[in-house]
Formats: C-alpha cells, sequence, structure tokens
C-alpha cells in the first residue's frame, strides 16, 4: 500500500502530523512542497497539505490539487485549497493559536464520529473569507464562518484547525477518517 503524503508548508506543526500518522501505524512520508507533482501522482494514496507562514512559500501545492488523489489540508492547506480553487483568503479577526468551540454542521467522511461541537486549537492569522464554488461549509465557529469545508464528490477536505496538536479533541480521528477515505479513494 502507498503511503500518505505529509507536505511540509514550513509551519511548526507540520512534523507533529507526521508523528500522529506514524503513531497510529499509517504508512506516511513527510515531502517538501517542491517535489515534482508526477512524484506525488505516483508515490502515495492520498495528500496532507501542512500548515505553514504563507500561500506565496506553498510551493507546488496548488498542482497537487489536481492529481485526482484525496487531500486534506490543514491551516494553509485550507487556505491552497481555497484560492485553488476559486475562493479567496482574508486577515482573520482573531489572529494567534488558541482555544476554539467548532460546531459540527455536516458530519461527512472527514468529520465522521464527532459531537455536534468539540474544542480545537486553532491559528485565525488568516482565515477563508470567500468560499470556493462547489465546496461546502462542514464546520463553523463564532470566530469564523468556516473553520472546514471539503468537496466531498472529489475527496477534498480542509480544516482551520490543527487536529495534531494534544489541545484538540480527539484530533486523530480526523487523521484515521482520512485515511480511511485514502484506503477506498486512493491509488
Amino acid at each position: 500500500m502507498r503511503p500518505l503524503y505529509v507536505v511540509n508548508n514550513f509551519g511548526q506543526f507540520n512534523h507533529l502530523i507526521h508523528r500522529a500518522l506514524r503513531d497510529m501505524d499509517i504508512p506516511v512520508v513527510m515531502v517538501q512542497n517542491t517535489t515534482p507533482p508526477e512524484d506525488v501522482a505516483t508515490g502515495c494514496r492520498g495528500i496532507i497539505l501542512g500548515g505553514g507562514p504563507a500561500l506565496d512559500r506553498a510551493g507546488n501545492c496548488p498542482r497537487y490539487l489536481g492529481l485526482g488523489l484525496p487531500v486534506l489540508g490543514i491551516c494553509l492547506g485550507l487556505h491552497i485549497i481555497a484560492t485553488a480553487h476559486g475562493g479567496s483568503v482574508r486577515q482573520g479577526r482573531s489572529g494567534g493559536y488558541g482555544p476554539v468551540d467548532v460546531e459540527i454542521c455536516e458530519h461527512n467522511d472527514i468529520l465522521k464520529g464527532y459531537p455536534e461541537k468539540i474544542r480545537v486549537w486553532a491559528s485565525h492569522a488568516d482565515e477563508v473569507a470567500v468560499m470556493p464554488p462547489d465546496f461546502s461549509v462542514l464546520a463553523s465557529s463564532h470566530i469564523c464562518s468556516t473553520e472546514a469545508i471539503a468537496r466531498t464528490e472529489k475527496h477534498i477536505y480542509g480544516l482551520q484547525w490543527h487536529p495534531e496538536v494534544s489541545h484538540t479533541a480527539d484530533g486523530r480521528r480526523i487523521f484515521s477518517n482520512f485515511n480511511a477515505v485514502t484506503e477506498e479513494h486512493g491509488v
């Protein structure tokens, strides 16, 4: 079975994503965001776009979205997904990292098994301002109306919060759910 790829976008928590998956016995490899798309297409069964400081440092990430593989974007990864599909990102009103109570609006593949509300750890320095067409909102909060979005039929999911940190309630469930998606719909 091919591994999942965690794409390193220079974020401080990318190694924690990799570690969480490894600790869950999910095959995983961390790759740089300059990895050629053809190598990503043939090397993995799903992509996790990790966080990072800015969209202008996202390397080849927008090109990975057209490979037909399942994608999970975390923080900056969400912003890459949104902007590549016609949405936009703005500076958030709340900034900084901290706890946020998120309301699950739709329990689809990626949020299966969660209660109606969960406490997560998120940065809102930037957030999705305009939803990309054909995407739906999966979760929202009083701080941000787009805490999680998806284009479910393409198996593309984005989260504003960080499931890899211990401050997020049951964060590993996200990774377990995404792994199941990639086992069913990945290469």
